[in-house]
């Protein structure tokens, strides 16, 4: 049996699947300063009559590192950062403790400066007197070679806690995202360990003795010892988890668009040919690029509990939240309460809801009908502008999929499927202001559950090679040993793929050949004095993200345990 848990900035979920059937679902508040409360009301639900050791795995989306960095809640970080030829590493500062560390390599990993130790050591006091104790090295071309990150590594000894190399977090060579990406997975280390730790106690409590896994940002899982090294990885899983619960609830091969209602936000993705699409380089964390791969979603801060305001005669629907919307005890009206006056929802205390609405109607002369229509109206419309320029902005560039470059075609959805607790509420509103067929699935109040518990894990290596030199580097591994200038493509491809299985086998993942998609495989010719003296190869092999089944219907109609919310599912 499987279990999915999704920790929402609201609710959290939680379904237990035996093999493709639903067994129990279940809905609980999320207790932001007890994430772990949550976790353990779903589990004593789901788990109700149940042998918990039959569980083999838990998957888990959670927004611990997102609210860590949304919130300021995070590590101080010790950036050390060797440069390079081209633009000065200062373009890209980032946090109170950077330090450029003079030394560089050239772009075929050639050291053609030492470090300055010197200097190093006077950063590593600084951070010290700072009580700083977590730290991200990047060299710019790190990735061809990694001696001067290890060397920094080195040197830090006892006195970092947590350090991220960026050699290791990507093979790839932008040097601004490889900074960010660095910092921000050193930045969360901390909080996320910290509930690693209290979850895997929290397990052994339930009798549950299961392979735990993380949900990344790009739809897969890693198990949750590898999560401890790259952290940053997790962050927005939540979006791809409702991303994967698509692919295994409602399948397809056209192009469609999701949407994800909760309590704070509306989460949008679009799928093309029935796949999800990725960022092309990596996501953006707080404004900055990242080296982060991620499911391409668009988030607008509108959901039931959205906060309704009037300013110059002007309604205005979230993105603030200040809590529960008035009919569940809320202090201010919401989209939620504004769908209770409409008729359009029965949820909680309707009355209070009334009260609250007319109040705010009344302080600015207008009818509370009226306020509740155009508050409702203010919602769709936002949310079918956010729709409409997704689909300009995917058609206008090119984007990739999961599995492979977008054929030159633009993308037009005809149906759009909606997901979370308040989707049914919005189903003739959206289908009105859209002009597309809309569709519920039946277990949309967890569907984000339900895509953690039936992703797979995921990976990915890039094997570089340049035969002239008679070298081949794949950073994620650790791996930089010499090659015979024989050395060629498919032998590059073949390596890649074995490696990257034999890396998850190490983890407890099994997978066959036929899993691993090599998504770039380039050789070029390397010239030099009019002579071709040897190949430029790279590779890059993924596991991509899918679900491992499909969820059988005949159980859609399971009943959410939800307390005193189940009204609204």
């Amino acid at each position: 049996m499987r279990i999915g848990i999704d920790i929402g900035g609201t609710h959290t979920d939680g379904v237990l699947i035996d093999g493709d059937r639903l067994i129990a679902a279940a809905k609980t508040p999320t207790f932001s300063d007890n994430l772990l409360e949550s976790i353990s009301q779903v589990l004593r639900s789901i788990l109700s009559g149940q042998d918990p050791g039959k569980v083999s795995t838990i998957n888990l989306s959670t927004t611990l590192n997102t609210n860590a960095i949304v919130t300021g809640r995070i590590e101080k970080v010790g950036v050390l950062v060797v440069g390079g030829p081209g633009i000065a590493p200062e373009t890209y500062r980032i946090g109170e403790h950077f330090h450029l560390i003079p030394g560089s390599l050239d772009h075929l990993g050639t050291e053609t400066t030492p470090l300055d130790m010197d200097r190093l050591q006077a950063a590593v006091a600084d951070c010290a007197g700072k009580g700083v104790k977590s730290f991200a090295v990047v060299g710019k071309f790190s990735p061809r070679n990694p001696s001067q990150e290890n060397t920094i590594r080195e040197h830090l000894g006892n006195r970092a806690d947590f350090v991220s190399s960026g050699h290791l977090l990507s093979g790839q060579l932008n040097f601004g995202r490889r900074i960010h990406t660095a910092y921000y997975n050193s930045a969360v280390w901390r909080a996320f360990r910290a509930f690693s730790t209290a979850l895997q106690e929290s397990l052994l409590k339930f009798n549950i003795r299961a392979d735990v896994n993380i949900l990344k940002a790009d739809g897969g899982t890693m198990p949750l010892l590898r999560a401890l090294e790259s952290p940053v990885v997790s962050i927005f899983s939540g979006p791809a988890a409702s991303v994967m619960g698509i692919l295994a609830m409602e399948p397809t091969d056209s192009d469609i668009l999701m949407l994800d209602i909760g309590g704070t936000t509306t989460d949008i993705a679009l799928f093309a040919a029935g796949q999800p699409l990725l960022e092309r380089e990596g996501i953006s964390i707080d404004g900055r690029p990242t080296l982060v791969r991620a499911i391409h979603v668009e988030s607008i801060g509108i959901g039931g509990d959205s906060l309704i305001q009037v300013e110059q005669g002007v309604v205005l629907v979230g993105p603030q939240r200040l809590g529960p919307c008035m009919a569940r005890g809320g202090s201010a009206p919401t989209l939620m309460d504004a769908l209770n006056v409409l008729e359009l929802v029965e949820f909680g205390n309707s009355r209070n809801s009334i009260m609250g609405i007319e109040e705010l109607a009344n302080r600015h002369g207008i009818p509370g009908r009226q306020l509740a229509r155009d508050v409702v109206d203010t919602a769709i419309n936002a949310i079918s502008t956010r729709i409409d320029s997704l689909i300009t902005q995917v058609n206008s560039k090119p984007v990739y999929t999961i599995q492979e470059i977008l054929e030159d075609r633009p993308i037009t959805p005809s149906k759009l499927i909606v997901i979370g607790g308040p989707a049914v509420v919005f189903r003739e509103l959206l289908q009105t202001s859209l002009g597309m067929e809309v569709v519920i699935p039946p277990l949309h109040g967890v569907a984000n559950a339900i895509g953690a518990a039936l992703t797979r894990s995921t990976a990915q290596l890039v094997l570089t090679a340049d035969t002239a030199r008679g070298k081949v580097s794949i950073p994620r591994l650790e791996i930089f040993r010499s090659v015979p200038r024989s050395y060629t493509l498919e032998t590059a491809i073949n390596e890649a793929k074995s490696l990257l299985i034999g890396d998850l086998e190490q983890a407890g993942v099994r997978i066959s050949a036929e899993e691993v998609q090599i998504t770039q495989a380039d050789s070029f010719n390397i010239v030099e004095d009019f002579y071709t003296t040897g190949r430029n190869i790279r590779v890059v092999a993924q596991v991509q993200p899918a679900v491992t089944v499909l969820l059988d219907k005949v159980n859609a109609g399971i009943r959410i345990d939800s307390g005193p919310e189940r009204q609204l599912l």
